[in-house]
Order: C-alpha cells, then sequence, then structure tokens
C-alpha cells in the first residue's frame, strides 16, 4: 500500500480505533469502521462502514462508501435516493451510499473527512 493510503488509514484510525484494513494489492486498501453510532431515526443503533482508497489517493475520491444490508428507518419510511442495495468491496450484502465529492481538493479531502461526511449525511436525513 502506498505512503498516502497507509496515512490515510492510520488518521482514520486516530478517530475509529475500531477498523479492519487490508492492502488491496494494487497500493490501495479496503477499510472497514465498525460500530458506528447512527441517530435515533434508524431501528438499529449502530453500523460498520466499508470503503476503498485506491492507490491513487489522495488525487481519487474515496467513493462509495457501503452500510450495513438491513439499514432500516423507524416508522418505514425510505432510506433516501442516495442508498441502494449493494455488496461492499468486500462482497458483504450491504446499502451503498453514493456521495460523489464533485470538488475533490487532495489537500484538503481526507479520507476521514469523507467517513465523516458520510456519516453526518447519513445521520441527518429528514
Amino acid at each position: 500500500m502506498t505512503l498516502e493510503v497507509a496515512a490515510a488509514i492510520k488518521e482514520i484510525a486516530a478517530d475509529y480505533p475500531n477498523l479492519d484494513a487490508e492492502p488491496d494489492g494494487n497500493g490501495g486498501a479496503r477499510v472497514i469502521v465498525h460500530d458506528l453510532p447512527l441517530a435515533p431515526i434508524y431501528r438499529q443503533r449502530q453500523t460498520w462502514c466499508e470503503f476503498h482508497i485506491t492507490y491513487s489517493y489522495p488525487n481519487a475520491d474515496v467513493y462509495p462508501h457501503f452500510v450495513r444490508a438491513d439499514l432500516s428507518r423507524v416508522g418505514g419510511a425510505a432510506l433516501g435516493e442516495a442508498m441502494s442495495q449493494g455488496s461492499s468491496p468486500r462482497g458483504k450484502p450491504s446499502i451503498q451510499i453514493s456521495r460523489r465529492s464533485n470538488r475533490l481538493n487532495p489537500a484538503t479531502d481526507t479520507a476521514l473527512l469523507k467517513l465523516q461526511k458520510v456519516l453526518r449525511w447519513l445521520n441527518d436525513l429528514p
């Protein structure tokens, strides 16, 4: 894995120590962060989040992110238009969250910041 990808994983682990990361064989890594809290709008209290940091990081967006397949909202409301059934990079059934960074700035848009933005978006849905 490249030095930049390894540094990104170390930065994520400082905020979210319960994670697993494995090299993808091409300089990148597949990452899964465990036990992330969910807002009361969900039936589940926590989720995992999986994503792939490619070898071209930080010049490539960390996209998409995946969460538990059984994610559901209290009251039966739909999950949202940016979420769909899928398979994570490790092949786990999941919900794919499509939140692309359209104006990626490699100097400031880190893998940690992207994870935080995705989690904030997920937990702030109306």
